[in-house]
Parts: C-alpha cells; structure tokens; sequence
C-alpha cells in the first residue's frame, strides 16, 4: 500500500503540523495523489516553493496553472525571505477547484520534535483530518536539542527540559494539545526507532503509522 492510503487521505484539505519531516510528507502524498487526481501543496503560514513544481503566486496564476498541471504548489510571496505564506485565493475556494489540498499549518525550526505555542497551528477550518508529524530521530535526545520549543514540551510532559525526549513524552505532549487526528512518526531507519515507533502508539488513542519518508518504508502500528 502507498502511504496516501495507509494515512487514509480523503478528498479536500489535510493539515499537516508537528516536527521532522512535514515539507516532505506533502510532496510524497502530492506525488501519490496526482496520479490520478489535481492536488494543491500549500501553508498556512511559511514555506519554501518546491522547486521542481509549478508555483501559483497570485490567483491569476493559479486559474492558469491548475488547467495544466495535476501537481502544484500555491502561495504568496514573503518578501526577501524566499518563502511563500498563504494563498491570495481562500481555503474554501481551493477545496472547490482542487481534489486534495494538503496544508503545512506549522513550523518546527527543522527539529524532529515540537510543542506549540498557544497561536499554533494554524489549522483551516475546511481540513477534515490533522495529522503531526513526530520524528523518531528527536527520541533519546534531550529535549533543550530535539524540540522546538522546548520549555513548553518539557511543561507539558511535566518533566524538566534536560530530559530525554522519549515516546512517554511525546504521548503527554500530544494528550495535552490535542490538536491531530493521525499521527505519523518520520524516520523510522531502524528497529529501535520501530520500537520507539510502537511504544509512542500503545500511549496514544489515535491511528500511528510509522515509516521512512527517505526509503519510502511504511509501518502501521495500529
């Protein structure tokens, strides 16, 4: 099975929040999707354009493009940055003129793992499933390193910041916010991160599937 549909990815918008691996969930699920439906790749707050697809930077471009191309990504310039926040064109209009719209609503400072700060994320409210992208690579590590955010994970794990990151942890975390539907856990190169992978979903009252974005490797654990 490819990875759209051990996530159970349904027509119309999917957040994407959490930590390690987000930008290149969207594409892998992009590529699946366009096979054999239009797909939109897009934020809610700030990301680099893909560069090897077409990018809609205005809503003129956007009714252009969409007629050539299954595959694209959309948004408007932030200027002398080189990223793209949100499209001119809104949630819901997207949602009409696209089969899938998949959405990074969060930003994690590259680290595998992450808390959110109480105006995090910013969740459409068209997306009909959430899913947080854990990283396996942040477990074992203390949370000062692995964690955006560290003083607000260790605050929610009720333990204190020079601690390990651990599936413990991150089930806490996730329990208190509250804020997905799915889990995936990036990552997963190893038996021992698989382990990790395991222990996280026995905590947890949601799907997890595990995997390797990198090896295209998946693993319910469900």
């Amino acid at each position: 099975m490819e990875l759209a549909e051990l996530l159970d990815i349904r027509p119309g918008v999917t957040a994407v929040i959490g930590g390690g691996g987000k930008t290149t969930l969207l594409r892998t699920l992009g590529e699946e999707l366009s096979r054999t439906h239009t797909v939109l790749l897009c934020t809610t707050t700030k990301i680099f354009p893909f560069p090897d697809l077409p990018c809609a930077r205005t809503a003129a471009e956007l009714e252009r493009l969409r007629r050539e191309h299954r595959l694209l990504c959309a948004g408007t310039e932030v200027p002398d940055t080189g990223k793209l926040t949100a499209p001119e064109t809104s949630m819901a209009a997207l949602a009409e003129r696209f089969d899938y719209v998949l959405v990074e609503a969060d930003g994690a400072a590259g680290r595998p793992l992450k808390a959110h700060a109480p105006w995090e994320p910013v969740v459409p409210a068209e997306a009909g499933q959430t899913i947080c992208v854990v990283g396996a690579s942040g477990f074992g590590r203390p949370i000062a390193e692995a964690v955006h955010r560290p003083e607000r994970y260790a605050a929610l794990a009720g333990v204190p910041v020079t601690a390990e990151a651990a599936p413990e942890t991150e089930a806490a975390v996730l329990a208190a916010e509250g804020l997905h539907t799915k889990i995936y856990v990036n990552q997963v190169e190893t038996l021992w991160d698989l382990a990790d992978a395991k222990s996280l979903a026995a905590l947890v009252d949601c799907p997890v599937l595990a995997g390797s974005l990198h090896r295209k490797e998946y693993f319910p654990c469900w």
